[in-house]
């Protein structure tokens, strides 16, 4: 990467993408320090050869004195619970980390930042959603989130000599996931191989990227795009469906459970039942996924069946 082999600070860097972008932009050669609260990140996944700091990023100085060697900053710190029962405190915190991240950055001349926005960005868009659409009506605090932080980065990009690279993610898969469909099928599977609850109506259908196309993704585009602000999806052409997702975990488990369904057209408030990004515009630059939805999703089940046993 052409600005990894550098000093860079990850924000998030003991979550699940977050961990493995430490260990790319170590692979190539950077510099790397990963500033996390641990909340929800896990200190062990960090490699040995970054530099940790633990602060809380909500905090106004939570970065002083960090920013001072650094050069490019990704941020991938933040709430990130869709359903969360506290809509406005996570608004509040996603918001707050972006704007100090920014102040931090202005103070010690750090110009450059890649930022991992959501297709949450876009609501119940019609499909696939290009990075011109609008309006831009999230239906969730997590993607109103996203969006008033992408407004914050334009408005700095487009007044102050910050370049600005903006990812709008598709569901990102592979090892260290938690928390999402396809490790809570395993657990479910192997608490009961008979049977498996899902929720919703099993039909929701999306777009899954591995992590590995999404660290290539955001790489190939940085290299390559340097306006102020370079917004780009990350995605698949392809969809998998959620029933499609059960038959690959009981299939990859070599189990035959019947499915229950919980109801509904989408699984909790705030969920965006159908998703497809557009990834033309990053095409246009000459990247390509490795894996299609669907081969993602297989991948990531066989990764994490390794990890979880």
């Amino acid at each position: 990467m052409r600005r990894s082999n550098r000093r860079v600070l990850v924000t998030g860097g003991g979550g699940f993408i977050g961990s493995h972008l430490a260990e790319r932009l170590l692979d190539d050669g950077a510099d790397v320090t990963v500033v996390d609260d641990f909340s929800a990140g896990d200190r062990d996944r960090i490699p040995d050869a970054a530099r940790v700091v633990e602060a809380d990023l909500t905090e106004p100085d939570a970065l002083d004195g960090v920013l001072s060697d650094a050069e490019l900053v990704f941020h991938l710190a933040a709430s990130k619970r869709v359903d969360t029962d506290r809509p406005h405190g996570q608004f509040a915190d996603n918001t707050r980390m972006t704007r100090n991240i920014l102040e931090a950055m202005a103070d010690a001349d750090v110009t450059e930042i890649a930022y991992t926005s959501s297709s949450t960005v876009y609501g119940e868009a019609p499909r696939p959603t290009p990075e011109d659409y609008a309006p831009l009506e999230p239906i969730s605090a997590y993607g109103a989130s996203k969006l008033a932080d992408e407004g914050l980065l334009s408005a700095r990009a487009h007044s102050h000599d910050l370049t600005v690279w903006n990812f709008r993610f598709a569901n990102v898969v592979g090892p260290r996931l938690r928390g999402a469909v396809i490790p809570d099928f395993i657990e479910k599977l192997r608490d009961d191989p008979e049977a498996l609850t899902i929720l919703g109506n099993g039909r929701q259908e999306k777009s899954y990227l591995h992590v590995e196309d999404c660290l290539d993704a955001m790489r190939y585009a940085i290299e390559r795009a340097d306006d102020a602000m370079n917004t780009y999806n990350l995605g698949t052409r392809t969809t998998t469906s959620v029933d499609r997702i059960a038959a690959i975990v009981a299939d990859e488990l070599d189990l035959d459970p019947d499915f229950e369904y919980t109801g509904g057209d989408r699984g909790w408030t705030g969920d965006v039942p159908k998703m497809r990004l557009s990834i033309e515009k990053l095409s246009a630059l000459g990247w390509e996924p490795a894996m299609s939805s669907d081969e993602a999703v297989r991948r990531a089940t066989r990764e994490l069946i390794a990890e979880l046993s």
